[in-house]
């Protein structure tokens, strides 16, 4: 006969299945009150019951259900987050700030990557939801406007980042991505380029190419449409955008890269062409990344608190509830580096438009 049966338990069947309470009480040979009272401090046990469920614990690797616990608690102390591309260092950054954060809050977090795809975002929401985080931290698409509305009803702490959804009342976080795009463009146009090549994310996702755009119609210059390009952010097809990009006739003298994945597939599209940055084209790419300093030429960036903002976004979800949302702006920096030069004067001429053309679009 086995120690524990001794004592008075049964050893639960079916090897591989979850332990539940009742397999620990069976297995200690006392009841399930006194199993709870032991696991959860509240109430009295003796000392060798006390001993029993905790060495049935140990040999069963029995584990709470966070789900149960936190249907009882009405919270689970789990966060969600849904960043674009883990491969970009900026929501590597980003991700590190939250789950920092979380974890001196006692929170810890299921990371999700939607890609963009609002059919991916959804799926990803409503599995966050069937596992009853306390709130999601999210890089929204822009749809999905009902599954977040329904988030809401179930109490469910939402926070937005990097994109304000106007249909949702939501507290957002963001860096003026327009203004510091139309930065980074203004500064290539002050070095004489107009031929400057657009790689963009897919149509919706960010502000690049309004901020870009902007500083064209400002400066009076022709928006070059030809060399206005969007993709999806992964490696494979930002690469072949951007080659086609370099292999523009004419080509681009500079390029403009709204996230640092397609700063890479930039650099490695020139590189492919067999041109030199900066002398053949400039090159500048929204987000600072690690290798961005440590290439050569290094890269001039618009650089965003990533880390920072993942931290406030963690704080700022635990902590949201009723009342007003507002819309939280964090500040960008433009870093200049030595990837961008004066446009070489033997590139393809400037376009330029009528004078006041530029005014009436940006109006």
């Amino acid at each position: 006969m086995s120690d524990h049966e001794a004592a008075g338990g049964r050893c639960p069947a079916e090897p591989g299945r979850a332990m539940t309470m009742k397999d620990v009480a069976e297995a200690a040979g006392v009841g399930l009150g006194t199993v709870s009272r032991v696991l959860t401090g509240k109430g009295q046990a003796s000392a060798a019951a006390r001993e029993r469920v905790l060495e049935a614990v140990r040999r069963l690797d029995y584990r709470p259900s966070a789900l149960g616990r936190g249907l009882k608690l009405r919270r689970t102390d789990i966060l969600g987050l849904i960043v674009a591309d883990l491969c970009d260092p900026f929501y590597g950054e980003f991700a590190e700030g939250v789950l920092s954060a979380a974890r001196t809050l006692g929170k810890h977090v299921i990371v999700c990557a939607g890609g963009e795809d609002p059919a991916t975002e959804r799926e990803y929401a409503e599995v966050l939801l069937q596992q009853r985080v306390d709130g999601v931290i999210a890089f929204p698409t822009g749809g999905n406007v009902d599954v977040w509305q329904g988030a809401r009803r179930l109490g469910v702490n939402v926070v937005f980042v990097d994109r304000v959804v106007e249909a949702l009342d939501v507290p957002t976080l963001v860096v003026d991505n327009a203004s510091g795009s139309r930065a980074a463009t203004e500064y290539l146009l002050a070095l004489g380029h107009r031929r400057i090549g657009y790689l963009g994310g897919p149509p919706g996702a960010g502000q690049h190419e309004e901020g870009f755009r902007a500083a064209f119609h400002a400066a009076g210059a022709a928006v070059p449409e030809e060399l206005v390009v969007r993709t999806r952010p992964t490696r494979e097809s930002a690469d072949a955008v951007a080659l086609r990009l370099v292999r523009a006739d004419p080509a681009p003298t500079a390029l403009f890269a709204a996230t640092s994945v397609l700063g890479e597939a930039a650099l490695r599209a020139v590189r492919a062409g067999g041109l030199r940055v900066p002398r053949d084209v400039s090159v500048l790419m929204f987000d600072d990344a690690p290798w961005a300093s440590l290439v050569s030429p290094p890269v001039t960036v618009v650089s965003r608190p990533a880390r920072r903002m993942g931290v406030e976004a963690a704080r700022l979800v635990t902590a949201a509830g009723p009342g007003g949302h507002p819309v939280r702006v964090l500040p960008y920096e433009l870093v200049v580096r030595g990837s961008c030069g004066p446009r070489n004067p033997a590139a393809a001429p400037v376009e330029t438009v009528p004078a006041g053309a530029g005014r009436e679009a940006e109006e």
